[in-house]
């Protein structure tokens, strides 16, 4: 087996080195020379631009397009929504000054003092305030709504404790900004994009979510509520996979934008947002890898199909090209991507264990006796079998095959969240069970006090307020007064 694989730390000695090793190994990302940020490598960046894709084009059958808003936000801005300065003044980074110039004793380069802005820049950490100001200027007349925008981007937000994927200072993501006429048209849109973001977390990524509602404590700073996606990882820890944030008209005064209704009165604008970033990958890796490497559902991998010659001589390895090229072609037609790996530096065994960890959904093997015999063997990443199979309808026979693995992903991932989901009645057995990791549901009684005494008790939170499900009230497990459902917690990422 291949060094690399040797190394890869196992999930049951260490998770959180497992994770680590696997992003350095499988060639995803790496630190960069700035603290807290990322290089993302091309085999991570291709991960991310099929995510980037699907969802794009998601976001454009559903009446979105794309705009671009700038990276830096006048200071001044985010002190008019007093919540939104609040949730996000200790991760600012702060530009002060617009120029360098030479060290006086020879030491470099140092800030120019008389270089001073006069008003200090914020590097975006989110959106709200500039877009809103922005649209300040396109909006007049109810008919200049709905604006449906959505940018894709980077943010900083600078965090101390970092993690390849999960929490870096600066990210990459998508932040959707819409404006609307009546609060009801607002609502109905922050509920979609949920059920977009919940619809390519399960059919695209092959992870199992819980829709929900965010406590009053866990909602984005200046929503008026936020919605969620809620992820299990395999170590027992929950993962928020993406947000929508009904915002209400808290930005519309704080920046002052109205429009004429049909009535030709002034009226505040209703507004949204919602994002996802490249915290996906991680949650892909999380969910579904295992101690051998990645494991990708066929959907987002860079490349579905790898197929790996077998040969003694230049004559073996042209026959087999020949008709490699043939099945490839077949592939293609059918949208299914593939890379023929005829690099002669390296040898098969070692290609199979790089694309194992690599992910790749299917292997194919072909040798001399293969192209004798019409055959060509086939391996499967999620399920580490294989099999030899004919020739004749291999394209179609693949085909299936995807679709198989992607299910049998999914399915994998949702038994394993169901297997760590049980209801608690009372504290001492929630102090229990929250050690065993997974979801538990429990009644509670609405209050941030309770909330908080969970929390610093045991570092779990409430991470949603279930959509769907068990409606049935009840008493809280922790002061015993009434509850109008079950609630999630979770420790969480």
């Amino acid at each position: 087996m291949a060094k690399e694989l040797k190394e890869l730390t196992s999930r049951e000695e260490n998770y959180s080195q497992w994770y680590n090793d696997l992003v350095i190994k499988a060639d995803m990302a790496e630190n960069s020379a700035v603290r807290g940020c990322m290089v993302i490598k091309p085999y991570g960046y291709a991960i991310w631009e099929k995510m980037r894709d699907e969802l794009d084009r998601m976001f454009k059958e559903t009446g979105h397009v794309n705009a671009y808003f700038p990276l830096f936000i006048p200071k001044s801005f985010l002190s008019k929504e007093a919540d939104h300065v609040e949730g996000f003044a200790k991760e600012c980074a702060v530009v002060t000054h617009y120029r360098l110039k030479n060290d006086p004793d020879g030491k470099g380069v140092v800030v120019d003092p008389e270089a001073k802005l006069e008003e200090e820049l914020i590097v975006r950490p989110t959106s709200e305030t500039i877009i809103w100001n922005t649209y300040r200027n396109w909006i007049q007349s109810y008919r200049d709504l709905p604006i449906l925008c959505n940018q894709w981007a980077n943010v900083v937000r600078w965090e101390m404790r970092t993690r390849l994927f999960l929490r870096t200072a600066e990210f990459l993501w998508q932040e959707g900004h819409t404006a609307h006429a009546t609060e009801q048209e607002a609502v109905e849109e922050t509920e979609r994009m949920l059920n977009v973001y919940a619809d390519f977390a399960e059919n695209f990524m092959a992870i199992p979510v819980i829709r929900g509602i965010k406590t009053a404590s866990e909602r984005f700073a200046g929503a008026v509520e936020t919605y969620c996606i809620e992820a299990m990882m395999q170590d027992g820890k929950a993962l928020q996979a993406g947000t929508s944030h009904f915002l209400g008209q808290n930005f519309a005064k704080a920046f002052d934008v109205t429009f004429v209704n049909k009535e030709n009165k002034p009226e505040l604008v209703w507004a949204t947002s919602w994002g996802v970033s490249t915290r996906l990958i991680g949650a892909l890796i999380m969910t579904h890898s295992d101690d051998n490497g990645l494991v990708l559902p066929p959907n987002l991998a860079p490349f579905q199909v790898v197929i790996v010659p077998i040969y003694k001589n230049e004559e073996q390895l042209a026959l087999i090209t020949e008709k490699v090229n043939e099945i490839s072609a077949k592939l293609k037609t059918l949208g299914i991507t593939v890379k023929f790996d005829n690099d002669d530096t390296k040898k098969p065994g070692w290609k199979f264990a790089q694309y194992e960890l690599k992910g790749v959904p299917v292997r194919l093997a072909m040798g001399a006796r293969d192209l004798e015999n019409g055959t060509v063997e086939v391996a499967r990443r999620d399920t580490l079998t294989k099999e030899t199979v004919s020739l004749d309808g291999i394209d179609q026979y693949i085909a299936k095959l995807l679709q198989e693995i992607q299910k049998n992903i999914f399915e994998k991932a949702k038994n394993f969240r169901e297997s760590t989901t049980r209801k608690v009645d009372t504290y001492e057995e929630f102090k229990v069970e929250i050690e065993k990791g997974g979801f538990i549901l429990a009644h509670w009684d609405g209050t941030p006090e309770t909330e908080e005494l969970v929390k610093a008790e045991t570092k779990a939170t409430i991470r949603c307020i279930p959509l769907k499900g068990d409606k049935t009230p009840g008493q809280c497990m922790v002061t015993g007064k009434p509850s109008k459902q079950r609630v999630i917690f979770a420790r969480s990422y």
